[in-house]
């Protein structure tokens, strides 16, 4: 009988060369056919019985683990972000967690970049008001000199930093590992949170979402800077206390922001969707086609690893 693996990321994510690889080895796989996310219940009824399973955005929860509980072995993370398992009940029931870091640290980068253009040019407005028929030009800055605030210097802050030096700013950095390497290559100044918020005309969230971290970006911390900077938030949502950052945009305490993610995904109607001085996208940071597969592939090989008696690379459950 085969092994079964349960595949939660729907098909615009799922990447063909990572099904492959898992057909390949003999697995028998059962798919996600809706274009969302899974619910807990629709989760528990297919993993009964599963080896494994490769997890997009889904909620994989303390009942999802015990309902896969003897069988299941290992919950192979498409990214980094692992915020949505349970990861303390996978460790009790001997589960593996992985991950697949670098995977899509370009693309996030990339979209970064996107946000703090339109953030800095107001490219938003001038579509709506184009289309509305007005002829409308926002009157923006340069990115050259400014001021880049990094928090998180990982794989996709890193990446963030590579294009920002490439476009002439000044980059600022905080993260508990500062990296040698990109103060000499790209004249990364590391310094504390709050001078980062102070110094910053635009500061770029990259760090995961962990109790130091849920809610760090409050109205305090807001207050801080400057009233012509910028927040940029591709992370996770669980960072910024969103309703402090609607006061704050709303009584021009800093000029704009621009969110990837949010506290609730999708986002309920909020204050913040009244604004003009935000930008939105879908937490569509990983969403590229390299990004896709290079995860996707990493995740089936995890799965290969840990199935066939190995030690798995990126397992955040031990």
């Amino acid at each position: 009988m085969k092994e079964k693996i349960v595949i939660g990321s729907r098909a615009r994510s799922r990447a063909p060369e990572m099904t492959k690889l898992l057909e390949e080895r003999g697995y028998e796989l059962v798919l996600n056919l809706f274009d969302r996310t899974l619910t807990e219940d629709e989760l528990i009824e297919r993993i009964k019985g599963a080896s494994g399973m490769v997890a997009g955005s889904d909620k994989v929860t303390k009942r999802v683990l015990k309902a896969g509980a003897p069988t299941l072995k290992v919950v192979a993370k498409q990214g980094v972000g692992y915020n949505t398992i349970d990861v303390e009940t996978a460790k009790k029931l001997g589960i593996a967690v992985t991950i697949t870091p670098g995977a899509n640290s370009r693309s996030v980068a990339d979209l970064t970049l996107g946000l703090i253009l339109s953030a800095a040019r107001n490219i938003p407005t001038m579509d709506r008001a184009i289309r509305g028929g007005s002829w409308y030009r926002h009157t923006g800055s340069e990115l050259g000199g400014k001021m880049l605030g990094i928090v998180g210097m990982g794989n996709i802050g890193g990446e963030v930093a590579k294009r920002a030096h490439a476009f002439g700013m000044k980059i600022l950095a905080y993260d508990v590992y500062p990296r040698q390497d990109f103060v000499d290559l790209y004249d990364v100044h590391y310094t504390d949170l709050d001078e980062l918020f102070r110094q910053a005309d635009f500061v770029s969230l990259h760090a995961p979402a962990i109790p130091s971290t849920i809610g760090m970006v409050d109205s305090k911390r807001l207050q801080t800077m400057k009233p012509t900077a910028f927040l940029i938030n591709a992370a996770r949502g669980e960072l910024v206390v969103e309703a402090d950052l609607c006061e704050a945009l709303k009584n021009q305490v800093i000029a704009g922001a621009a969110l990837d993610v949010y506290s609730q995904e999708p986002p309920q109607k909020s204050a913040l969707m009244d604004l003009e001085n935000i930008t939105f996208t879908a937490h569509a940071g990983a969403y590229t086609k390299e990004a896709i597969v290079g995860a996707g592939v990493m995740a089936a090989e995890e799965i290969i690893r840990v199935l066939s008696g190995q030690q798995a690379k990126f397992n955040v459950a031990k």
